[in-house]
């Protein structure tokens, strides 16, 4: 899978998110998923709302997947207003 269609299919399932995925291999990505809806939410949940934008690719057609899930303030800018 491209790292393109990874980011689209987050973007999706997290409205507003700004996405970055990189792979070299098309089956091992790194994400960087900078969401308002990330706020109030510990690192667990993050992923697991991450992980559910992708639903069952991974493990399928995602081996393995790192994640660096942000909110806007602490990826060092600030929040959009509500």
């Amino acid at each position: 899978m491209h790292p393109e269609k990874v980011a689209e299919l987050i973007r999706a399932g997290l409205p507003g998110a700004i996405v970055e995925v990189r792979s070299d291999d098309q089956t091992h990505f790194s994400a960087r998923i900078v969401c308002d809806d990330f706020v109030g939410k510990r690192s667990i949940a993050r992923h697991q709302m991450v992980y559910r934008t992708l639903g069952e690719r991974v493990g399928r057609e995602i081996h393995a997947l790192s994640i660096e899930a942000l909110t806007p303030e602490e990826a060092g800018g600030t929040r959009r207003p509500a």
